[in-house]
């Protein structure tokens, strides 16, 4: 079984990138598990609060994570034509210690979405992502893209997807994604 780890890059209740996780996770095949997780609870990133205190508990908690799944997919949002900063500032205290980077991000399969309520969904954020994946070392994949507009005409209140197009798109996305992350497995064994 393929293990993949989808984590939101916001913290809103009603995130439309939280609910695109979910309905990705409902569209897996039996093959692959998708799993959730959050960067909640993430304290903003203090070199002095590291030298003293070391990685907060929550970050090692979501290295931890990742280090157990075969391939990462991450939710960005969009926030002022780039990467939200709650979601950067975690993936720098993922990458802390230095030491770390490999064995929770190198060569590790990550794909990148998004969900925005605009109409040109999250191709800025998502581009952003790039120098950081490549500097950590992952295996971005560039198989598809998939940047949702308009997520409020997607979703429905509850956060369900509604748009039947948008269903099909993730559905592909998402088994295309895992035949990559079982592939990159293939090619790491």
């Amino acid at each position: 079984m393929i293990r993949i780890l989808g984590i939101s890059g916001s913290l809103r209740h009603g995130s439309f990138n939280s609910a695109l996780l979910r309905a990705a996770a409902e569209l897996t095949g039996t093959d692959v598990q998708l799993e959730i997780a959050s960067i909640a609870g993430i304290p903003l990133y203090d070199g002095d609060v590291e030298a003293k205190d070391g990685v907060p508990a929550s970050a090692e908690q979501l290295k931890a994570r990742i280090r157990a799944c075969d391939g990462l997919l991450l939710a960005t949002p969009e926030y002022n034509n780039s990467i939200p900063g709650v979601f950067k500032n975690a993936i720098d205290w993922l990458s802390r210690p230095p030491a770390d980077i490999p064995g929770v991000f190198g060569n590790r399969p990550v794909a990148v979405i998004g969900a925005s309520p605009s109409g040109f969904g999250t191709i800025l954020g998502q581009n952003a992502w790039l120098p950081v994946l490549r500097t950590l070392g992952t295996q971005p994949w560039f198989g598809a893209k998939l940047m949702v507009s308009r997520a409020g005409k997607v979703f429905d209140e509850s956060g369900a997807l509604i748009d039947d197009e948008v269903r099909k798109q993730l559905r592909e996305f998402v088994g295309n994604f895992a035949r990559f992350v079982a592939g990159a497995s293939t090619r790491a064994g």
